[in-house]
């Protein structure tokens, strides 16, 4: 039985997964042709996703040579984005850099979003997990993620993975709260009601009637998870705490041209504003899901279109 189709007073069934995406792909549609600035963000993290498949492949030297020779030299038509403090090639390395800093941004992104829904479905319904667990996770969230993501990485050592594994710990605590706030309302619902009376399992329940539920607020925090992300992955970088040096990401090209701001702006300069512009990429589009999946906010934005 469908939820269009339902008897008045029955039950209205959850909608299924299958429904959610479609609803969701029909609304990217018209959010994407009505919106500019979605579509500018869209634009622009495309071009940083081919950068980041193809950028390597797209330099034009060997950006992890030294040439002490050629160092500081100011952009020009054979270095379009000037040269660092060694000699390498500031735009081969930002456009290099673009694939670490996604790829470790992408992989924090996936990891707490799969752990953290995974964990926030089953704290939110299992009452006796939810007052345990969910202390672990006030614990975790009242370290500053910075200083909790130095500690593990001083604690691991420096290297991508051990970036990966700390950015991604430090950021599923988060998910699973705010996950978990959605879920402790869900469960108390009609439909959830229903399909315990008739002997659904707890598995089925979260997957079947809850977890489709979530879905635009899991789609949304992802967006925002992705910005932070890089944010997080660019200031440890830049701190020394991060992938090392010879390794190129926006992080730690921005470290070194600090102490050379005035005499070579170009080297921070550059790669800060990829990484300025990628994250505000990220943050339109989130905003503009955000928007059209609130309910709240939904029937206003499009009355304003109509």
């Amino acid at each position: 039985m469908d939820a269009a189709t339902a008897r008045p007073g029955a039950v209205r069934l959850a909608p299924t997964w299958g429904q959610r995406l479609r609803g969701l792909r029909r609304g990217a549609w018209r959010l994407t042709r009505n919106e500019p600035p979605v579509m500018i963000g869209i634009v622009i993290m495309s071009i940083m996703v081919f950068l980041a498949i193809f950028g390597p492949t797209l330099a034009r030297t060997e950006y992890t040579r030294v040439d002490p020779v050629n160092r500081l030299l100011a952009p020009s038509a054979q270095h379009w984005f000037g040269t660092d403090t060694s000699g390498r090639d500031v735009f081969d390395r930002t456009i290099a850099g673009a694939r670490l800093s996604l790829i470790v941004a992408g992989s924090v992104t996936l990891i707490t979003t799969v752990i953290g829904t995974s964990l926030a479905l089953v704290i939110g319904y299992v009452r006796v997990l939810d007052n345990i667990l969910m202390r672990a996770v006030d614990g975790l969230l009242s370290f500053p993620t910075i200083l909790l993501a130095l500690a593990l990485i001083a604690l691991l050592g420096s290297s991508v993975q051990n970036v990966i594994i700390a950015l991604s710990i430090t950021g599923t605590a988060g998910k699973i709260r705010l996950i978990r706030g959605a879920v402790l309302l869900l469960r108390e619902t009609a439909y959830v009601d229903a399909a315990r009376a008739m002997g659904a399992r707890m598995p089925r329940v979260l997957f079947i009637h809850i977890a489709p539920n979530t879905l635009g607020l899991v789609m949304v925090q992802a967006t925002f998870t992705l910005a932070s992300a890089i944010l997080a992955e660019a200031s440890l970088s830049f701190l020394g705490a991060g992938t090392p040096e010879f390794i190129p990401s926006w992080g730690n090209i921005v470290g070194t041209g600090q102490g050379y701001v005035q005499v070579a702006f170009w080297i921070a300069f550059f790669p800060g504003l990829f990484l300025t512009v990628t994250v505000l990429a990220v943050v339109l589009i989130g905003d503009a899901l955000r928007d059209y999946l609130d309910p709240k906010l939904r029937g206003r934005i499009e009355r304003e279109q109509a």
